[in-house]
């Protein structure tokens, strides 16, 4: 039987790659990736030629078994996303759970996720926090931030540019209005960025400055 191996890549910086997930990906039998235009990107830079096949949200009803049938016939399997570790906000969880279940091992390697330094960043506490990955964009996302507004612990989540104004006039509305929140965008890159302040505060600023790269939202827990 063979295994399925995640990967890890970077969020941003190529340089944040280990030497195991490089080695990885050059000895497995073919790499699953979200968008193989992406991936190759990182292939060229470390002169990786392994076999690419996509695995995406798209299709990966349809690709699981038959990547589990060709793992317990033998092949090992790495499954990687655009940025950051599968199966977090990415496709990966189906295949995951179809591999426990069939007894096959699966070997997650440590690495990049988006909201580790976001959440170290923000100045909050981190022994205990709450991951809500992206907010429902339409049906629910008011029940969701109402839940958040009650909770005591440090909460993070991602948020789109095109929905970062909308969500901070909707935690103005229903948060407490000292409430502090850190926001970090393109970590690891150039123009990295973390602000910090009220939602108030934050929404003026976003007004104002330009809105490029992926969010990560922390918010400080509810006083008790």
């Amino acid at each position: 039987m063979g295994k399925l191996y995640l990967v890890p890549t970077p969020i941003g910086n190529l340089e944040d790659m280990t030497f195991r997930a490089i080695r990885i990906l050059k000895e497995v039998d073919a790499v699953l990736a979200e968008d193989t235009r992406t991936t190759m990107h990182l292939f060229q830079k470390y002169e990786i030629s392994n076999k690419l096949i996509p695995h995406h949200l798209n299709n990966e009803h349809k690709t699981v078994d038959r990547i589990v049938n060709e793992i317990e016939e033998g092949k090992n399997y790495a499954l990687v996303s655009d940025a950051g570790t599968p199966a977090i906000s990415d496709p990966g969880y189906l295949l995951v759970r179809a591999c426990v279940q069939k007894g096959i091992e699966v070997d997650c390697l440590p690495g990049a996720t988006a909201f580790v330094p976001a959440l170290v960043n923000s100045g909050f506490p981190c022994e205990k926090f709450v991951y809500e990955g992206f907010l429902p964009t339409k049906k629910g996302r008011q029940t969701r931030i109402l839940q958040i507004a009650q909770e005591e612990r440090t909460v993070v989540l991602y948020e789109s540019p095109h929905r970062i104004l909308k969500a901070l006039a909707q935690f103005q509305e229903h948060f407490e209005p000292n409430r502090k929140i850190s926001i970090s965008r393109e970590i690891s890159k150039k123009f990295e960025e973390t602000v910090r302040g009220t939602a108030a505060e934050l929404h003026a600023h976003f007004t104002n400055h330009p809105i490029k790269g992926e969010f990560v939202v922390v918010i400080e827990g509810k006083s008790n």
